[in-house]
């Protein structure tokens, strides 16, 4: 029996062998990829402020944002918003639990 392509639903497929080369490639390229660095940023909230009311601050101000404690934190990925999350503390240090993840429709939405 000779090794062919095998017949499948969408037409003809690669053998074995071709089947692991063309994975193997697909990992190799992936794992290029794997560290390029990227910057990721949690936003709590936003505000305005006159140039007079920044210079007016000092260590122990408050400054009043604009979400309400339920909303979603917005998880950014240079500076692109790619997922909804909120705060959670993890050996007391801040962590974001990753609540909702932007679908590619929405991004593409939020471009125009």
């Amino acid at each position: 029996m000779s090794q062919g392509n095998e017949l499948s639903s969408s037409g003809l497929t690669d053998t074995p062998k071709e089947a692991g080369d063309a994975e193997q490639k697909n990992k190799c390229d992936l794992d290029l990829l794997m560290d390029i660095p990227l910057n990721v940023s949690v936003e709590l909230g936003k505000v305005k402020m006159l140039i007079s009311d920044l210079l007016q601050l000092g260590q122990g101000s408050i400054i009043e944002l604009s979400k309400q404690i339920a909303e979603p934190l917005e998880i950014y990925i240079n500076n692109k918003l790619i997922a909804r999350g909120e705060a959670v503390v993890v050996n007391d240090r801040f962590g974001v639990r990753v609540t909702n993840i932007i679908s590619p429709m929405e991004r593409v939405k939020s471009l125009g």
